[in-house]
């Protein structure tokens, strides 16, 4: 199955760099020079994973990936040349899932290609396993330790959510409008408190992942080695 990749750059020798390595790993590889073009490339070609720049004429980077947020749940990978705390959180606030600054070792970013494209093959097949622990969301059944048991609807759909992407930073937004639907009318607690059970349920030592906070955004799940 041939996995297509768009990469967004203003700049044709980064988006050279990009297509060797990325060819060499068998993706065909598909190329816009700002944000305006990378949506009419869309139109022909179904992305499985953008590579998008900050800086760009007509459409920048940010623009576009709030618009791509708009249409869809598209993995989305940032290459820039800048690395400020700041832009890593504006892109994680517009749903980037991963973040690599100019200049760039090609090895990594094709790691970070592949790390997030699993992350989004296991979100899709509704079954995944984090640490001793296995989430089926067609019967909302948790498997762990030789046992099956369930845990209440809002605590298995925010961990399950959070484990289809292990390693990424999920803002407390994006979860409550995912899982709690937004028009909802609480606040952003309602997440805290239902990680903290999830913690209080599921002790790293013991399952082998935890929940880590990401201060003044959200939270991240990560499985330990």
């Amino acid at each position: 199955m041939v996995v297509n990749v768009l990469v967004v750059d203003d700049d044709p020798h980064i988006r050279e760099l990009v297509r060797h390595f990325l060819r060499q790993e068998g993706y065909a590889v598909h190329e816009a020079a700002d944000g305006e073009e990378a949506l009419a490339v869309l139109q022909s070609v179904k992305a499985d994973l953008v590579i998008v720049d900050i800086m760009m004429p007509n459409m920048d980077g940010w623009e576009l990936c709030r618009v791509l947020r708009e249409h869809g749940d598209m993995p989305l990978l940032m290459l820039t040349a800048r690395g400020e705390t700041a832009d890593k959180l504006e892109g994680f606030r517009l749903g980037v899932d991963d973040y690599l600054v100019k200049p760039f070792d090609p090895l990594e970013l094709t790691a970070r290609v592949k790390a997030v494209l699993r992350r989004y093959r296991i979100a899709a097949s509704r079954t995944v396993r984090i640490g001793e622990v296995t989430l089926d969301a067609k019967t909302y059944e948790v498997v762990a330790q030789g046992r099956s048991f369930s845990i209440p609807r809002k605590e298995f759909e925010l961990l399950f959510k959070l484990a289809s992407y292990p390693g990424k930073t999920i803002t407390r937004e994006q979860l409550i409008e995912d899982i709690w639907g937004y028009d909802y009318e609480g606040n952003e607690r309602t997440v805290d408190v239902h990680v903290g059970r999830l913690r209080e349920r599921f002790p790293e030592d013991r399952y082998g992942f935890r929940i880590a906070t990401v201060r003044g955004l959200g939270y991240r799940l990560e499985v330990r080695p």
